[in-house]
């Protein structure tokens, strides 16, 4: 018998109410007021709660100082609908879980499998809106991927309320593994490679497989050697294990007669082997592109590891489950690196379309499953990575957002992770790991379900009217938290296991399998993974990427141990199989065997490709307007740009101080300036901290993607230099997110955009450490009159810097500070607004993209950090986007101080402001340091004025700005002042 009872919590005084009702009005719905109503429905079936019992619950999950509850009993309230938002059947319930914890340690009794809390939110909505407005105002609101919508009017919810909603799963799956058959049409293959395998029972295609015709063949043909028909396991993994999601293919595939070895081998790796073995001693790198995360050495005692993930494809469904899997995710390879790293900074990029626009366009003909508009898209995500980083402890300082409209089909959602961990402990090396033979697969962390099925093969591919639901996860970072620190804090340094990894992509068919290499082999018992709910096919269990998973290998006289261990921290373990060196993967259903594959083929057997890339079209470029006569104007306006301006609404959602190493955070300076690099200390007891920077420059890759990539390189250690970081301690991450990857002419601009990496790298000295690529950012659907779109992304490439301060009291941040102070600039302008702010603000395509000497670069760095370290330099800011005019400007208002600027240039006013040249920074410095500065800095150094008064002036040939400070603030703080 099940018993379900209804608690509803609602504040006495909503502080949320005005925030909440603003928001929803600026997107245009006419309401007076929206109120929400928090609603937990509980339902058990092997015993009831009393009327006492269900008050005290109740009052567990109230604040009685601001709020109150009822139970079984409607909220009372004056409004005209209610709209009621829960989560569909299976979806992940973080708020519902932790109610039930709360109830179950009050308690002190346990729900048994199939008892549950479920959370879901009440809206009152107060104003009188047609039927049309409320029923788009319940999409606003939810999401019909994972969420389920009630509508009442007034008088229909009269005394009673709503209605009463279990969303519990039933699934009548069918128990076995079922055999495929692959001797069919090459049009049956393809059918299947793209759309999945028949379904037996239903008839219906059950997902996407990523599969091309000639891995068919090659799968058929394995097959056919071993006499027998693969079954639906086998097919499912070896799809996720080839996809392009986890072996790359794209890189990793020869390209035209110059590079047999493909672009990884010839341009990341090989540029990270040179730069180490030119180093020698000196090398700072101790993992490279072998594990979950890259390392580098912090100190004698301590490594710091990076990793920046993308997760694009389901945040375009979900925006917030998508972004916040994807931070969630990327902690756990943190956790997941050597013998397990400790999370302890989040990093996020978001590359989104204009909030302010909302396309016509749709998955589906006749206006059916219409895209996501751009600015639900963006508080989806930015509310995903915050929910992720605040619950799990792990400060979130440093990250960016770029716009563009064509990211409107498909947002590109980077989440990056930094960690920390000794080197060793006296008796082994932690970064290192081996499962060995005989070791207990163990699976740690959260349960299984169906969200998360074809994950990495619906990565693999562009988004399309199949786009599967069930490829959207939502991550549960409360008991991801749990799980972490039972790790790092405790089971690692007592021994307990042998190696460790991430279930990410494909789940436990691809870490098992991973991790069986470090032994040659692997034995799993499926039957044993623990389920949310029953009913789920072999098949499932075995590639659903259900999130805040682990596997570990444990020796079997540390089990005890280990499991007793991890009981004691509402952990949940399960042993579901054992490590071998028999050199294959065999998975065991119920005593039956339902996959048994030789490891070299599921690792190594998909076939190879040979790509061809040719030139595209060359891109024509605008004439250049006029100068403007009023580049006053020009400045306030180019500082409003959304890629320019305050994205500080972000920053503050984000806690960047927790764990305590906060020394240089997102915003700088009394004026709140949006810095280019953080800082963070990461061992309390050291002097040291970790820097993080970033590059990114969409704009660029049409024009010259090879000066993009050293735009971007240029960029992410220009912002590590100026915080004062030796360029010798730096390291960087790619991660390149490209568009149409079967067309040869995209495969040229990467071939380019590659080469320009291996320049970039191997010119600055700085290794790759880790990267990830992700190549099917395309968007295929229709307009409002069922035409065929196709929206890809701009080639996009972001190099993510890491490096390690040698003393943070010598950093220095962006901002002017004392009036008298000297401004200099450091490098030249030249003529190369291609691609940049300046040249989008006109409306103008083409021009010369920025380009780099290198090898003076790195003179000119070297110099500046060590003026930074002798304490000659009272700030340091990279000119970067908007050019020279906009660095000067938020310099200012970072200070909240004035500047006089004289330049001397024979470049047009307007170029000379906006051009995007590389390689610069403005300083301040104290000018009884003049001197010394200068002799620092020789010739890179050029003094262009003097800190002073309450005004930005800035003149030259033909041009004079004068503008008050605070003008320039508002101007910079106003396009997401609302936000």
């Amino acid at each position: 018998m099940a018993y379900v009872h209804r608690i509803e919590v609602q504040y006495k005084t909503d502080p949320r109410l005005k925030v909440r009702t603003d928001r929803i009005r600026s997107l245009g719905f006419p309401i007076e007021e929206l109120h929400l109503i928090d609603i937990y429905t509980i339902s058990t079936h092997t015993r009831d709660f009393t009327p006492d019992e269900l008050h005290q619950i109740g009052a567990q999950l109230t604040n009685p100082v601001v709020q109150t509850y009822t139970v079984d009993t409607p909220t009372i309230a004056h409004f005209d609908t209610a709209i009621e938002v829960g989560f569909l059947p299976g979806v992940t319930d973080n708020v519902g879980t932790t109610a039930r914890q709360t109830i179950e340690d009050f308690t002190r009794q346990a729900f048994l499998p199939g008892e549950a809390v479920y959370s879901s939110k009440l809206y009152f909505v107060c104003g009188n809106l047609l039927a049309e407005q409320i029923q788009s105002l319940a999409a606003t609101l939810a999401n019909p991927l994972i969420n389920r919508v009630h509508i009442k009017s007034r008088i229909e919810y009269g005394t009673k309320g709503m209605d009463i909603v279990v969303p519990v799963v039933h699934l009548h799956e069918r128990p076995a593994a079922d055999p495929v058959d692959l001797d069919v049409s090459d049009e049956e293959l393809i059918r299947i490679g793209k759309e999945g395998i028949r379904d037996p029972k239903t008839g219906k295609r059950r997902g996407p497989l990523a599969l091309d015709l000639d891995q068919l063949h090659t799968i058929r043909d394995y097959f056919h050697s071993l006499n027998r028909k693969p079954t639906d396991v086998e097919i499912e993994s070896l799809a996720q294990t080839w996809s392009e999601h986890c072996k790359h293919t794209i890189f990793a595939s020869p390209m035209d007669d110059d590079m047999p070895k493909g672009l990884y081998k010839t341009c990341i790796q090989a540029a990270t082997n040179i730069i180490r073995a030119q180093r020698g001693d000196r090398d700072i790198c101790l993992s490279v592109f072998s594990d979950n995360s890259g390392a580098i050495i912090f100190d004698d005692r301590y490594l710091v590891t990076h990793k920046v993930e993308t997760h694009n494809s389901p945040s375009a469904l979900d925006p917030f489950g998508g972004a916040l899997t994807g931070i969630v995710g990327v902690n756990r390879d943190t956790i997941g690196f050597g013998l397990g790293a400790k999370p302890c900074i989040n990093i996020y990029g978001f590359c989104v379309g204009d909030p302010e626009k909302s396309p016509a366009l749709y998955r589906g003909k006749q206006k059916t499953n219409p895209i996501l508009p751009p600015r639900r898209i963006l508080d989806g995500v930015v509310a995903g990575v915050g929910v992720g980083g605040n619950c799990s402890g792990i400060p979130t300082p440093q990250g960016f957002v770029w716009f563009d409209d064509r990211y409107v089909g498909k947002p590109l959602v980077f989440a990056g992770t930094v960690g920390i961990m000794p080197r060793n402990d006296g008796m082994r090396n932690l970064y290192e790991k081996r499962a060995r033979p005989g070791d207990l697969i163990v699976m740690i962390g959260g349960r299984v379900g169906k969200d998360g099925i074809h994950g990495a093969t619906f990565s693999s591919e562009a988004l399309d009217p199949q786009s599967p639901v069930t490829a959207v996860q939502i991550g549960d970072p409360i008991t991801q938290k749990k799980l972490s620190d039972v790790i790092v804090k405790e089971a690692r340094d007592r021994g307990l296991y042998t190696s460790i990894t991430d279930n990410g992509a494909g789940g436990i068919s691809c870490s098992v399998a991973e991790m069986a290499k470090e032994c040659n082999g692997c034995h799993v018992w499926l039957d044993k993974v623990p389920l949310k709910y029953p009913g789920m096919a072999p098949w499932e269990i075995w590639i659903s990427e259900s999130q805040e998973r682990m596997t570990l290998a444990v020796p079997p006289e540390r089990l005890d141990e280990f499991m007793a261990l991890l009981k004691s921290r509402d952990v949940e373990a399960t042993v579901i199989g054992t490590f071998t060196d028999t050199g294959r993967c065999v998975v065991e259903y119920h005593g039956a065997t339902v996959m048994d594959i030789e490891l070299p083929f599921l690792h190594d057997g998909l076939p190879v490709k040979f790509l061809k890339s040719e030139p595209p079209e060359p891109n024509r470029s605008d004439p250049l307007p006029p100068c403007p006569e009023r580049l006053d104007e020009t400045l306030m306006q180019m500082l409003a740009r959304k890629n320019i301006c305050s994205k500080e609404f972000i920053s503050i959602q984000y806690d960047h101080t927790v764990q305590g190493g906060h020394v240089l955070g997102p915003v700088q300076g009394v004026g709140r300036v949006q810095g280019m690099a953080t800082l963070t200390k990461v061992v309390a007891d050291s002097k040291k901290g970790v820097g993080l920077s970033q590059g990114i420059f969409p704009s660029y890759s049409e024009i010259d993607p090879y000066r993009m990539a050293i735009a971007c390189i240029d960029t992410a250690i220009r912002g590590l230099i100026a915080l004062g970081i030796p360029r010798d301690a730096i390291a960087i991450l790619d991660n390149f997110c490209w568009c149409s990857s079967d067309d040869p002419r995209r495969l040229f601009q990467l071939k380019a955009c590659a080469r320009g990496c291996y320049d970039g790298a191997l010119g600055f000295e700085t290794p790759f450490i880790s990267g990830k690529d992700s190549m099917f950012n395309d968007f295929r659907g229709f307009d409002e009159h069922d035409n065929p779109v196709l929206v890809s992304v701009p080639p996009t490439l972001l190099i993510s810097s890491i490096g390690v301060h040698p003393d943070v009291t010598k950093a220095v941040s962006l901002e002017a500070k004392i009036e008298g102070d000297l401004v200099y600039l450091i490098g030249e302008t030249s003529d190369e607004a291609g691609g940049s702010e300046y040249y989008a603000y006109q409306g103008m395509k083409g021009g010369i993209v920025p380009g780099l000497d290198i090898a003076a670069m790195k003179i000119r760095y070297d110099r500046l950090v060590h003026a930074i370290l002798h304490d000659l330099v009272a700030s340091a800011f990279p000119v970067t986007y908007g050019g020279l005019a906009i660095a000067l400007a938020k310099v200012a208002i970072g200070g909240q101080i004035g500047m006089d600027i004289t330049l001397s240039s024979t470049l047009r006013p307007d170029i000379l402001l906006f051009s995007e040249t590389l390689g610069r920074f403005i300083v301040t410095v104290d000018p009884d340091k003049k001197r010394s500065f200068e002799l620092a800095m020789g010739s890179d150094a050029t003094l262009i004025g003097r800190v002073t008064g309450k005004r930005l002036q800035i003149t030259g040939p033909s041009l004079r700005i004068s503008l008050p400070v605070s003008d320039l603030k508002a101007a910079y703080n106003k396009p997401f002042g609302g936000y």
